[in-house]
């Protein structure tokens, strides 16, 4: 089959993928805009040791998840609560809080999914703050070069994180078109023994069509 095959098939039945893709993205478009859209708060806290020592950077990376698994219980989260005067369970707020660590830039990050986005953002600022209180009492006995400093980057910030209006729609209109493309190769193989057009002939029997008889036309 050569490309102008492909093309006058795209002639004929292209209008099959068009439709498919419209209709499966506003599908995809329809179902994203009923969600209830979550946001996502983001806290980052630096932690900075007191000197340039190999030694101590290394023990900073290898304490960053203990501290992850500090901010990450029940009490923890209960103090944000109890700090923000929230009417909330600490699983409700451990529930939508992710807390990761990241050894190459030396940061704890808190996320916080929710519905209200101001409300994750004070609470993952407040998760923030935590830490470093918690490091601010752990330095009071170290030796000031031997410290630890958590450092609050910048105000917790949140964007909406779900549903994804534009990528989903996106998604669903490729997936159409695949669907679409699949249609139409199913309906050329199953007609591909039918004889209808000149170019069918040629197909069929690999040799140029050299003339043509005309059908009758039917009178009355």
């Amino acid at each position: 089959m050569d490309l102008s095959y492909y093309a006058r098939l795209l002639v004929r039945r292209g209008w099959i993928v068009a439709l498919a893709a419209v209709i499966t993205a506003g599908a995809a478009f329809g179902l994203s805009k009923l969600q209830t859209p979550v946001y996502r708060a983001t806290q980052r806290v630096l932690m900075q040791p007191a000197r340039n020592d190999y030694g101590l950077t290394e023990t900073l990376r290898i304490l960053l998840r203990s501290w992850v698994v500090y901010l990450n219980t029940q009490q923890q989260a209960q103090a944000a609560i109890d700090r923000l005067n929230l009417d909330m369970t600490p699983g409700d707020v451990l529930s939508a809080t992710t807390i990761s660590s990241d050894p190459t830039q030396l940061t704890v990050q808190i996320d916080v999914d929710m519905e209200d986005g101001p409300l994750a953002a004070r609470i993952a600022y407040e998760l923030g703050l935590l830490l470093k209180g918690y490091r601010d009492e752990q330095n009071r006995d170290l030796n000031r070069q031997d410290r630890i400093e958590a450092i609050v980057l910048d105000v917790a910030t949140y964007g909406q994180h779900s549903p994804r209006t534009g990528v989903n729609t996106l998604a669903g209109g490729v997936l159409g078109v695949l669907l679409g493309g699949a249609v139409v190769f199913a309906l050329e193989y199953l007609e591909s023994n039918v004889v209808r057009r000149q170019e069918d002939v040629e197909r069929f029997l690999d040799v140029p069509v050299l003339a043509a008889i005309p059908a009758d036309d039917a009178r009355s």
